[in-house]
């Protein structure tokens, strides 16, 4: 069992370091080649995780498998959001960003928790290889799909095949420092978001210790994302009502009183908290995303949507739990 648990912390380092080192660069990518480029590379090393999965029998298979993860990570981050702000301004809709966003988040969420309760009935009844097959699968499809996106005219420039990182670099670094609002939102952001990482990542150990039984696991995992809806879904409508600080400022009170009460009360009125904690979590993204990109320039969105997903966004939690099981059978 001690192995199994070093070999898994050694893929979540190939991951974070994969990550850190290709997030902000895969951004400028986006902005100069287009972000079209980088969602279809996703699709396509995605696909090619899911054969490396299928066929895996060595630590070294899985750690390959988990480098194209962080690279497809990586590669759409920035991309997408970027993508779908600019479609939208194109059509005057950009003030609906954090609608369209919380609403493909919800599809996020509502998709992992089918894939959840059906991914263990069929893993329980035909073996994991099944799931697999059905995830490359759904990852062709994406592929497929993700061809047929439109690259919208400000998404790079094909006249233009240089890339300078340093300068990228130096212009959102500039970016930030001449808006500190922005800079405190983005702040805020990533840090709820690293917080709530980490009861992603413990949660279980929490409900271990209370001496709940591992069945009920996954109800919790789907309640989370079930709670997690609402805000995706109404954080447009209260962003019309209340300022986007307060609203960042009242959910991170709440990740504060939170965070505090679980240290002290370490009994089952703890998991209230933790459901409280996610309860709000689901309007920080659309937020604090929308308000980047309502003052970011397109041409280097993609970048400076990247330096905010580098500080929020260092592991992949849902990836991670199935590598458990599969590194399991080695």
């Amino acid at each position: 069992m001690t192995i199994q648990i070093q070999m898994v912390v050694y893929t979540e380092i190939i991951y974070a370091v994969t990550i850190v080192l290709l997030e902000v660069p895969t951004g400028i990518i986006a902005d100069k080649w287009g972000r079209k480029k980088m969602m279809v590379l996703k699709a396509l090393l995605g696909c090619c995780e899911f054969l490396i999965l299928l066929f895996a029998t060595e630590f070294w298979h899985f750690a390959g498998a988990v480098f194209l993860a962080g690279i497809g990570r990586s590669a759409c981050s920035g991309a997408e959001n970027a993508l779908l702000y600019d479609s939208l301004l194109l059509q005057g809709k950009e003030q609906d960003f954090e609608k369209y966003l919380g609403s493909l988040n919800a599809f996020d969420f509502t998709s992992a928790i089918i894939a959840g309760i059906c991914g263990s009935l069929l893993a329980g009844r035909f073996g994991f290889e099944l799931n697999y097959w059905i995830s490359f699968s759904g990852m062709f499809v994406s592929l497929c799909i993700s061809l047929t996106l439109l690259e919208t005219p400000v998404g790079g420039n094909p006249a233009d095949k240089s890339i300078a990182i340093k300068e990228y670099v130096n212009a959102s670094l500039h970016f930030f420092r001449k808006n500190p609002g922005v800079s405190l939102v983005v702040l805020s952001g990533m840090v709820t978001g690293a917080a709530l990482n980490f009861i992603d990542e413990f949660w279980q150990l929490y409900l271990n210790r209370l001496h709940i039984p591992v069945v009920n696991f996954g109800l919790f995992s789907a309640a989370v994302m079930l709670l997690k809806l609402p805000g995706n879904i109404l954080a447009h409508t209260l962003k019309k009502r209340f300022s986007h600080r307060a609203l960042l400022s009242g959910a991170t009170a709440v990740f504060a009183a939170g965070f505090l009460y679980l240290f002290f009360m370490r009994d089952l009125t703890g998991l209230a908290a933790i459901l409280l904690i996610f309860l709000f979590s689901g309007m920080i993204e659309p937020l604090a995303t929308g308000y980047l990109h309502h003052r970011i320039d397109s041409s280097m969105r993609a970048t400076i949507d990247s330096f905010q997903s580098l500080g929020a966004e260092c592991s992949a939690d849902r990836y991670r739990h199935g590598l458990w099981l599969c590194i399991g059978e080695i």
